[in-house]
């Protein structure tokens, strides 16, 4: 497969419909809570259904007790079976009424078929088993308590019933919720009979009907659970198809590009996405441009710097195999000139040669801080006027108000920037020429101009003298200047987010006029 058979930026698999104005944070949040919240709030929803209907079953067999009990004790003792029998039938219970003496006198179940059914899980089918074992695996989950198990007595006698002679003793109703063996709720309500309380009426009740409306809910659930995980895979389909085969794209890239095998390589940047990854996908192209063009600046660098050494090397080598040969000593000392010259030369290309190389990292590390360009540039005024004593020019500075022409920078790199450009000003400036230097803030900018008097620079050249290596001068002396004065001037401006310009002086005079735009630092 060729490097560069990367899916294009129109693929129809990585396109966005409505959902690119979702954010991937958005996303990923409503799938992975959407289905725990449900989950969660649906066992404690059932946990807190089943308590409501077993608590409602308890207060329901309280007050049937309580209603049978003061009914009983009103009438005859003749009719209590027969009364008993017809209530027991019409409630759904089974009643019973014991004396003191823990003798059962009254039977709701004797003379009547029974009204409930305790099953022996034993004897059941094995979906019943399941149903329980699910049953069980929700109450773990939730914490849910327990009941005591209810183990139907051997004998049937008063003391086989707790509750029946708590009741009796204290005269309140008492009320027991324990678990029969096939893990239903089995109710019992007691309640002494009459004020003198020599018997105790005993209401029980197999609340079968609490897990059967509990498990219907859980049915319900189910399916909402279900339709849940399959709209969560749904959604999870969505993410992988918006965000994994995205990503898988532009790792792709990424590692052709690392390879280098290709000299082009398409990184998809999904012009349509207004999402992270869309933003990563054009951050990540951008990058890759960005990286693409500091390597061919490298290469371009790197060419240039050896054909400019090659000059000052070869006048070097020519002067010193010329020194073997000449005899005469006013020819030497001409060409000790030379050599002394072209090291001269050569430091001063090293120099600068390291300082563009590093200048970038540098700059990419440094630390800003405010400098007020007023006070920077009236500390260099000094070495500047010696400087161009030398060449019969003069300096002339304006300081401004302090505080007024303020940026946030690295000081001793913007030191160096307006250095090189007075000193280029210097260099071009005629015998009693002037470069007026000046610093101002205007509007929410910060301006530095050095205007000299020299023949100017043409418009056509306005733009390649910031190159590498690049002069307009007729008669360069290589000794002072490198070629790159300029360039690594502009490589400072674009470090702290500026620009630079070239125009024609503003007087109409000859000359040229340098301007460095900043930003000020209150901007």
């Amino acid at each position: 497969m060729s490097d560069t058979a990367l899916p294009r930026n129109d693929a129809p698999e990585l396109k966005l419909g409505w959902s690119r104005r979702l954010s991937i944070r958005q996303r990923i949040l409503a799938v992975n809570i959407f289905a725990i919240v449900i989950l969660a709030g649906s066992l404690f929803y059932l946990d807190g259904f089943r308590s409501r209907l077993t608590q409602a079953r308890i207060d329901q067999a309280q007050s049937e007790a309580v209603m049978i009990g003061h009914m009983l004790a009103a009438a005859p003792r003749e009719i209590w079976q027969p009364a008993l029998i017809q209530l027991g039938r019409d409630s759904g219970t089974r009643l019973r009424v014991y004396s003191r003496d823990g003798a059962k006198h009254e039977d709701s179940w004797n003379g009547a078929p029974p009204t409930y059914e305790l099953r022996d899980p034993s004897t059941e089918a094995w979906y019943r088993d399941v149903a329980r074992a699910l049953d069980n695996g929700f109450d773990a989950i939730v914490g849910a308590r327990q009941p005591e198990p209810f183990t139907p007595p051997v004998v049937d006698r008063l003391p086989a019933w707790p509750e029946a002679v708590q009741a009796l003793r204290s005269g309140a109703p008492v009320v027991e919720n324990r678990r029969a063996p096939d893990g239903t709720a089995y109710v019992s309500a007691a309640v002494g009979i009459g004020r003198a309380r020599e018997n105790v009426l005993l209401l029980t009740v197999n609340a079968r009907d609490v897990r059967r409306v509990v498990r219907a809910e859980r049915l319900s659930l189910a399916i909402i659970l279900f339709g849940t995980l399959v709209l969560s895979a749904l959604l999870s389909r969505f993410l992988a198809r918006t965000i994994a085969n995205p990503l898988r794209a532009l790792a792709l890239a990424a590692h052709r590009v690392r390879l280098g095998r290709a000299r082009e390589v398409d990184v998809p940047t999904l012009p349509s996405r207004r999402d992270e990854i869309g933003l990563l996908a054009r951050a990540l192209s951008d990058m890759t441009q960005t990286l693409r063009h500091r390597i061919d600046a490298t290469e371009a660098f790197a060419a240039d710097v050896t054909h400019e050494l090659k000059n000052p090397l070869a006048s070097l080598r020519s002067a010193v195999d010329s020194l073997e040969r000449v005899e005469d000593p006013g020819l030497r000392r001409q060409l000790l000139d030379v050599v002394r010259h072209d090291v001269v030369r050569l430091d001063r290309l090293v120099v600068d040669i390291a300082e563009s190389a590093r200048l970038d990292a540098e700059l990419s590390r440094a630390r800003f801080e405010p400098v007020d360009l007023g006070r920077l540039i009236e500390a260099m005024v000094p070495t500047w006027e010696a400087r161009a004593a030398t060449r019969g020019v003069e300096i002339a500075f304006a300081r401004p108000l302090a505080g007024t022409a303020v940026i946030m920078g690295d000081e001793s790199r913007l030191a160096r920037l307006v250095d090189n450009l007075v000193d280029n000003a210097i260099s071009f400036s005629p015998e009693g020429g002037l470069v007026d230097v000046r610093a101002a803030a205007a509007g929410e900018e910060v301006l530095v101009s050095v205007d000299d008097e020299g023949p100017g620079v043409p418009t056509d050249s306005r733009e390649a003298i910031f190159n590498r290596f690049h002069s307009i001068r007729p008669d360069e002396d290589f000794g002072r200047h490198s070629g790159l004065g300029l360039a690594i001037a502009k490589a400072i401006v674009e470090g702290h987010d500026a620009r630079i310009e070239v125009r024609d002086r503003h007087d109409g005079r000859a000359g040229a006029r340098f301007v460095v735009h900043f930003r000020g630092a209150a901007a």
